[in-house]
């Protein structure tokens, strides 16, 4: 019987890899064009938590240069490589940040997943200089809920039922799927400064669908188990994207920004 409890997606699972790789083409252009925005420069410290894969600290080490210093934390380091910046484990929820002082902290994809969010947040703020950003990034699924906005036959019904069934197993996780909009507010409230926020909305591509196939096999035994859908209908859908004849669309991505005051 497939494990209900954890996190759904759990990253020791063959198919992580494929959905980091597909969430890094989907999501980290419009990640780099805000830590660029920020200022990231030459000598910054950076903290990227629950890092996931390599490809964001990779590029912060990049920027930073060998005068700056990146720490990448996750509760599984197992999909990181540390050549060109720390890795550590780390759970943002129940442990004392891994250090201050930071320029920047980032955290895509992390808080929503987290029970103890509250004092997550708390972690980082309390984790930046005088003047450091804060920079997170949460999907919204209950912001736009269907996979396929664009529901014109049985193929597209199909997989927004399956979606419908995934967020369902999600909340029971104690996931948080209305989280991504309240971003600027919970930056505001921690004491940050000269907040902002934007999203981002893919509507189709070879991402998408390749986000879908890894999601869905990593979560197909809950489903059954749940009897949320049939192993029928989730070959089905698979069949339906690998024939190319759906518009696989995300969750909005909201990206929001705070910078510490001195006094904060």
């Amino acid at each position: 019987m497939a494990d209900d409890s954890g996190y759904l997606l759990d990253n020791q699972q063959a198919e992580a890899g494929t959905r980091f790789d597909a969430l890094a083409s989907l999501f980290n252009p419009g990640t780099f064009r805000h830590l660029d925005a920020l200022g990231i420069a030459e000598g910054w410290r950076c903290w990227e938590v629950g890092a996931g894969g390599s490809s964001v600290p990779s590029w912060l080490a990049a920027r930073v240069g060998p005068a700056g210093h990146v720490l990448a934390t996750d509760i599984d380091e197992s999909w990181m490589t540390n050549a060109d910046y720390e890795v550590r484990r780390h759970d943002v929820g129940a442990e004392p940040p891994p250090g201050d002082g930071f320029d920047l902290v980032h955290a895509r994809l992390v808080l929503v997943h987290v029970p103890q969010r509250a004092t997550a947040l708390a972690a980082m703020v309390s984790a930046l200089r005088p003047g450091g950003w804060l920079l997170l990034e949460e999907a919204d699924p209950m912001m736009q809920p269907l996979v396929c906005p664009d529901e014109s036959g049985p193929p597209q019904r199909l997989a927004n039922k399956l979606k419908h069934a995934f967020r369902t197993l999600m909340a029971e996780r104690g996931v948080d799927l209305s989280y991504g909009r309240t971003l600027p507010r919970v930056l505001r409230e921690a004491g940050l400064a000269d907040v902002e926020a934007d999203a981002f909305f893919p509507i189709t591509g070879a991402a998408g669908n390749l986000l879908e196939r890894a999601t869905v096999a990593q979560i197909r035994d809950r489903l059954v188990a749940a009897q949320l859908a049939t192993d029928e209908e989730i070959d089905k859908h698979l069949d339906n994207i690998a024939a190319g004849i759906l518009d696989l669309a995300t969750s909005p991505m909201i990206s929001a920004w705070g910078r510490k005051t001195v006094a904060g």
